[in-house]
């Protein structure tokens, strides 16, 4: 059998992922699946930055607008989900594309996770309410309590994760970490059945900062604040307790004024980018190219796909 490759493309938010995708995705002929986890949901859009719809016409993607945002939907799902995709690619194809800002759901695709327990419906909201009506400080001094090894790994600021770890401790009453040492264990049963190519995109910070600001002031010309008014129902999931939509619940519940709003959006979009680098920069496979490379980076991705691997990153 032809040996299979998924390139994996990411990078920070604004990087410029999206136009690189399209471009690698034209020239191998193939097609791209989404892993930013909130490009899934149908009713998000201007904060989510989705491709447009001309550049939807020029590609297939995948999870691009595939749930409603009232849908349960983790990175655990995505897996199995994206994994199945990628066989029916791979049918037709020898080069898959594989794509986004969310590190969790890139490294589900890739790498596959440790063994969690299943969780009931009634202690995720149960932790959710807590979350709107005690505020994260309690609940990120229950996980130091409980969980002292992964309170000290976590960021303290993404709420998502936090109210992940206490799931499952209050599920099973045994740490967080103790699941997610687990994985040399089970390295082995998630082989994936295909090469992978990672590539990262990356510029220098004032122009990644540059390009993120402007994005902003482009969004808000485009309707966000409309946008989240729209979704204010639904401000307790955790894909709009995320940067881009949490500030402006924020100034819609009173918090503070639409100028402070605004600053916030743009400071903690560029705070999200400099932790998406941080991750992403621990896997030592990335090849990092300014998105402006795209003939350097075809080449790299040809001159692996001919002559195979291993390669040395």
């Amino acid at each position: 059998m032809r040996t299979k490759y998924l390139i994996s493309l990411v990078g920070a938010t604004a990087v410029g992922k999206t136009e690189i995708a399209i471009k690698v995705a034209q020239y191998f002929d193939t097609e791209i699946i989404s892993a930013d986890s909130r490009q899934f949901y149908i009713e998000m859009n201007i904060g989510t930055a989705k491709p447009n719809w001309s550049e939807l016409q020029l590609i297939k993607h995948y999870f691009i607008n595939s749930h409603h945002i009232a849908q349960e939907y983790n990175a655990g799902q995505f897996e199995k989900d994206a994994l199945t995709t990628l066989a029916h690619i791979f049918k037709n194809k020898d080069i898959a594309i594989l794509t986004g800002g969310s590190g969790l759901y890139i490294k589900a695709v890739c790498e596959g996770f440790d063994t969690m327990p299943e969780i009931e419906m009634e202690t995720r909201q149960n932790l959710q309410k807590e979350l709107v009506s005690e505020g994260l400080a309690t609940l990120l001094e229950e996980l130091k309590q409980k969980d002292e090894v992964y309170y000290y790994q976590v960021d303290k600021a993404n709420s998502q994760r936090i109210l992940r770890a206490l799931e499952v401790i209050r599920t099973t009453n045994q740490s967080y970490s103790s699941f997610r040492n687990q994985s040399t264990e089970s390295s082995q049963d998630n082989k994936r059945p295909f090469e992978i190519i990672k590539i990262g995109l990356d510029r220098p910070r004032e122009e990644l900062y540059e390009r993120i600001e402007k994005r902003i002031d482009v969004m808000i010309e485009q309707g966000l604040l409309d946008e989240v008014k729209s979704l204010y129902p639904y401000r307790h999931k955790n894909a709009m307790q995320t940067v881009g939509y949490q500030e402006i619940v924020e100034f819609l519940d009173g918090h503070y004024d639409w100028e402070e709003a605004i600053r916030l959006l743009k400071r903690n979009s560029r705070r999200y980018a400099k932790r998406q680098l941080t991750w992403f920069r621990k896997d030592n496979e990335i090849k990092w190219f300014h998105p402006e490379e795209l003939d350097v980076i075809i080449h790299y991705i040809e001159d692996i796909t001919k002559r195979g691997y291993p390669k040395s990153p």
